[in-house]
Formats: structure tokens, C-alpha cells, sequence
């Protein structure tokens, strides 16, 4: 049933539902249908968005697997928490154009991957 996963996987799509709309209106307010023109705002939730479709599903399939081969609660919610504080981390420092903020929220987002996939091979 892999509730851990479903859970993250349904927040995960809340989450890039709310970047691609964000993404939208300020397409719409720079008035720029394709690329980001030379508003840095539109290029900073492109790459927001975009970061976070480069990352999450790999972390959600990772979970997943986990989840399936009975990897304990605690180590699941460990990498559910590290990839949900990394991307939220991520976002806000992208956002703010501050970099001691993104670079821990992509550690977090490395560190969910590292898990679940050092989980995977010690499962094996």
C-alpha cells in the first residue's frame, strides 16, 4: 500500500502544482510565453520548478522501493524528511537569491538520495 510514499508523493504534487503556477503568473506579469526574457524573477521559479522535477521523482521512487522491500518507518521518514526539507530549503533560498540557504536544502535533497538508495543496496 506504501502509505509513506503515497503521502510525500501526494504533497510532492501539491508542491509542483503551487512552483508551476507561481511560475505562471509571473510569466503572465513579465509578459513572457517562452524562456524567461530577461526578468531574473521568471528565470528563479523556472529553476525552482525545474530543479524540483529534476529531483523528486527519483527521491519518490527511491522511497518507494524502500517502502515496498519493508525498510523500517523511522529510516522512510528520515528520507521523506530530508527530501521535503531540502526542497523547501531549496525554494526559499532560490527565491531569495541566497545561497546559504539553497546549498543546505540541496544537501538535504542529496542526502534523501543517498538513503534511499544506500537502503536499496543494503536491502539487497
Amino acid at each position: 500500500m506504501l502509505p509513506v510514499t503515497s503521502l510525500v508523493a501526494a504533497g510532492a504534487a501539491i508542491a509542483l502544482i503551487a512552483l508551476s503556477i507561481s511560475v505562471s503568473l509571473q510569466r503572465m506579469k513579465a509578459g513572457v510565453g517562452l524562456g524567461f526574457g530577461d526578468n531574473a524573477a521568471l528565470m528563479r521559479r523556472i529553476r525552482a520548478q525545474g530543479n524540483f522535477i529534476e529531483y523528486v521523482p527519483l527521491a519518490l521512487i527511491l522511497l518507494g522501493l524502500a517502502e515496498y522491500r519493508d525498510a523500517s518507518t523511522a529510516l522512510l521518514w528520515s528520507i521523506a524528511g530530508l527530501l521535503a526539507a531540502g526542497r523547501i530549503l531549496h525554494f526559499i533560498g532560490i527565491m531569495s537569491g541566497k545561497t546559504a540557504i539553497r546549498a543546505p536544502g540541496m544537501l538535504g535533497t542529496y542526502g534523501a538520495l543517498l538513503l534511499g538508495a544506500g537502503t536499496l543496496l543494503f536491502m539487497s
